[in-house]
């Protein structure tokens, strides 16, 4: 069982995280969650507010301010705790839409985080963006202010498609923002979402031939999940709209890694490819595989989650819950848990899985002989059924086919022993 409890206003984190951290060649990253939108669309069950003021700190004008004052307090923090600080491998902006935020105000915190705790000189640093919240002003100073990193919510070309998602940006406005996003030296990921209702395979083909013709340095395409709670959920209970179908999600999967992958782009996730014609490692994100790889980083923000060597936390969800903490200078932080040896090792085959890189197989063994003979038999039917990759097995490493990409989740439960 996870132990779940109520961390320490202190923000003190527990002896074992120094005594794993400190030394180790774990990698450290940031996320900054920005809650607010201009509008909620209907498929979204993220953490996001409409409302431009939410109380004191928790305001457009007074957000930078609060998450430089978490900033602060997650160096003090992690001083007082003993751990030894490191660089930023990575930081990422998301949300909600961080740039309804002056970039001031983001490359303010960016610099803040710079000088608190360090950033590689390599590091990814990237903020999500919607194409309508961009001018180009605003691209130059966040390339001015040190980020050279945009990732912009495309999610579909097809106007009908974007009215049921209820997605309020002109579709001619990607293209527009993309051509600042060149002209000030940043990185492009465009994100996309397939399998909408009323959407067809030709509706699709056209977004992928928008985006293809956009030039993007990385693209996320995941299937459309109808949230509970949701606006669009409760549509498709009504009768509104239909719902997904996985036949129709799958078909555009397979397009979509047919003509990204004739266009040099490569798998590295599921839902991700980077344009790396010559398989060299480009432009795969670094903050998301830091997730993936189960490293460490710290979440700043309302509802943000963070994780340092198996321990992980979550601050207030509410904004302004979350920024009274802050201002009576409160770790924002309202529950932790450790998570024990099988919700992590289910947790390593579920990330592994959707990894090009693969799982390691010793991974499954858990430093039991018979484990590791059950692990290797699972995998060995799992080739046989085409799944993974026989010539990556015979390396030690589990790595999903194409068929596998969709059918990960049959090949998580035949691991973890489901």
């Amino acid at each position: 069982m996870n132990k779940i409890d109520t961390p320490p206003g202190t923000g003190i984190l527990p002896d074992f995280v120094a005594a794993a951290v400190n030394g180790s060649d774990r990698t450290f990253s940031l996320y900054v969650h920005v809650p607010f939108c201009s509008s909620r669309c209907g498929y979204c069950d993220f953490n996001t507010y409409i409302s431009p003021d939410l109380g004191p700190g928790a305001s457009h004008e007074s957000y930078a301010d609060t998450a430089i004052k978490e900033l602060e307090f997650a160096a003090d923090a992690m001083e007082k705790s003993g751990v030894q600080p490191k660089p930023l491998h990575s930081v990422f902006f998301g949300g909600g839409t961080p740039t309804l935020l002056p970039s001031t105000d983001l490359t303010r915190i960016l610099k803040r985080a710079d000088r608190l705790f360090g950033i590689d000189d390599t590091a990814e640093i990237t903020t999500e963006a919607n194409p309508d919240s961009l001018s180009r002003e605003a691209v130059q100073g966040l390339a001015d202010g040190g980020f050279n990193r945009v990732s912009m919510g495309m999610q579909s070309s097809v106007s009908h498609v974007l009215q049921v998602l209820e997605r309020t940006h002109n579709p001619d406005n990607v293209d527009i923002a993309a051509e600042w996003i060149r002209e000030a030296g940043l990185d492009m990921s465009l994100d996309l979402i397939f399998g909408t209702p009323g959407e067809s395979l030709e509706d699709w083909e056209r977004s992928l031939d928008a985006v293809l013709a956009l030039q993007p340095d990385h693209v996320s395409a995941y299937g459309l999940i109808v949230e509970e709670g949701t606006k669009l959920a409760a549509q498709i209970r009504r009768g509104v709209y239909p719902n997904t179908d996985p036949d129709d999600q799958a078909d555009k999967y397979l397009l979509t890694e047919e003509r990204l992958d004739a266009a040099g782009y490569r798998w590295y996730e599921i839902s991700n490819w980077a344009h790396d014609p010559h398989n060299e490692g480009l432009h795969q994100s670094q903050h998301n595989l830091a997730y993936w790889r189960d490293q460490d980083w710290w979440g700043i923000g309302p509802g943000a989650h963070s994780h340092m060597a198996g321990l992980r936390w979550w601050n207030a969800k509410h904004p302004a819950a979350y920024a009274s903490r802050m201002l009576d200078n409160i770790s924002p932080a309202i529950g932790q848990e450790i998570p024990d040896d099988d919700a992590r090792l289910l947790e390593k085959i579920m990330l592994g899985v959707r990894l090009a890189e693969g799982l390691d197989l010793d991974v499954l063994a858990a430093q039991d002989k018979d484990a590791a003979m059950q692990a290797r038999r699972e995998a060995n039917v799992l080739a046989t059924q085409g799944l993974i990759e026989p010539a990556a097995l015979e390396h030690g490493k589990i790595v999903p086919t194409l068929k596998g990409r969709l059918l990960d989740d049959a090949i998580t439960r035949r691991l973890a022993g489901f």
